[in-house]
């Protein structure tokens, strides 16, 4: 369609040959990009966590139960999970300037229908699309971080990119905790919305599409940073069934990080969703006291993260699976730690703040593995498979984990946790010395000697 042509991404122009002019340039830009991607994503989950920051004062005002507020938890996951998927395919062949920046206005926009309506049909209607344009935000940043940033870095620059999520996930709960205490639950809604419109204005200037696209070398050739073996160069006309069924669905490394994802994000999803009201039933704190118990699960997350990354291109020389495995293995401590801990506040925001800290690591580096050990041009659509199947599990965490609640009470809350963080761990280990898929390898040329 002629009207969609400006979401293409754009050729690459010719290299520009004055080496100063080419360090000034890709510092300057590196960081604009990363900026730009870093406040875009604070504010893509102002939009996607509002709605469980007042899941307990829509039981009160609307009377739903929580088989009701895990259907809608579900549904955001289900078209989020979905969307992720076929954007990180449509995101490997668009400037990731005007797709991020278009999800996350159309997000704020359904952020406010959300808010001024009441039935369940609707709410899910308009959950849905947000969840929907939500799975614009992460395939774009993928495709980014992969092309501006080296493999020795990347996982560090990744790591405070993810971030983003905890500083939004953090912020969030107090600002619609007074929202919903000075107004009501539907402005909760709408100034995250209205703030997101703004910020999707704003992305438009601050990002751009690959460094090629711009007259500069790829990162690579900047750095000298290539990896130990000889990988495929990328090339533009990669086309998208390629892209899906070479590098994405016959990976199975990428089927291993995408199951294991699933379980992780059950784990992550259920606690920044039900953690709230989690400790509203049982521990009978106010709306206040338990947003902030969530908001320590997410200054968690954001140490974690950091480290994640750190590690993993410090100490395990550009490694994903050491990191990955240890930070799994310790979610299971710490959510029966949280289970077993008394009514003490300052429990509580230890018990949060060590699942934050350890399921985002994890989840952080999934998705950039995802990304590495499949080919450069198919970064979003590997990080978006894996993602569909992390969206899996979070639906996995709305209904199905409510019922379980409703059912069997919160111990039966937290089994489903700790088999999860099990079996995520158990699948992860195969993958400790991964760095590269052997198959995306270049076949070395024979010397005239062994000719």
């Amino acid at each position: 369609m002629g009207w969609l042509n400006f979401l293409k991404t754009v050729s690459n122009v010719s290299e520009i040959q004055d080496e100063g002019e080419v360090k000034k340039r890709y510092k300057y830009w590196r960081w604009r990009v990363f900026m730009g991607m870093y406040i875009g994503y604070i504010f893509y989950y102002f939009t996607r966590r509002s709605y469980s920051c007042v899941m307990p004062v829509l039981m009160q005002d609307l009377g739903f139960d929580k088989t009701d507020l895990g259907i809608l938890g579900s549904v955001l996951s289900i078209t989020y999970g979905a969307s992720k998927f076929l954007s990180g395919i449509l995101s490997d062949r668009c400037n990731p300037r005007f797709f991020m920046s278009i999800g996350l206005i159309l997000t704020g926009i359904f952020n406010i229908c959300f808010g001024m309506s009441s039935s369940i049909i609707f709410f899910a209607i308009f959950w849905g699309l947000n969840g929907w344009f939500q799975g614009w935000g992460w395939p774009p940043c993928a495709k980014l971080l992969t092309h501006w940033y080296s493999q020795k870095e990347r996982g560090t620059w990744w790591g405070m990119w993810n971030t983003s999520m905890s500083v939004g996930g953090a912020l969030i709960p107090v600002i619609v905790a007074f929202c919903a205490t000075h107004w009501n639950w539907r402005v909760a809604l709408y100034f995250p919305g209205v703030m997101c419109i703004g910020v999707g204005l704003f992305l438009l200037y601050c990002l751009r599409d690959t460094p090629q696209s711009m007259g500069l070398p790829a990162i690579e050739k900047f750095r000298n940073d290539y990896p130990a073996a000889k990988v495929i160069e990328d090339k533009k006309d990669v086309s998208a069934k390629e892209i899906l069924f070479k590098y994405v669905l016959s990976n199975k490394y990428v089927w291993l990080l995408s199951i294991s994802y699933f379980f992780i994000y059950i784990i992550r999803i259920a606690m920044s969703d039900w953690g709230a009201l989690y400790f509203l039933e049982t521990k009978g704190y106010s709306l206040m006291m338990a947003n902030t118990c969530t908001g320590a699960f997410e200054v968690g997350g954001f140490c974690g993260s950091l480290i994640a990354g750190w590690s993993s291109d410090k100490i395990f020389k550009g490694k994903r699976g050491p990191v990955c495995i240890i930070y799994s293995l310790g979610v299971i401590f710490a959510v029966l730690m949280l289970c077993n801990s008394a009514g003490v506040l300052a429990l509580s925001y230890i018990g949060m703040f060590s699942i934050g800290f350890l399921v985002f690591g994890p989840q952080m580096l999934i998705g950039m593995f995802a990304a590495e050990v499949s080919h450069k041009n198919a970064a979003g659509t590997a990080s978006g498979f894996a993602g569909c199947w992390a969206y899996a599990g979070a639906a996995v965490a709305g209904y199905p984990l409510g019922l379980i609640t409703q059912t069997w009470g919160w111990y039966g809350f937290f089994a489903s946790l700790v088999t999860c963080g099990i079996l995520g761990t158990l699948l992860l280990l195969p993958l400790w010395s991964v760095t590269v898929n052997p198959k995306y390898l270049k076949k070395e040329e024979p010397s005239p000697a062994e000719s």
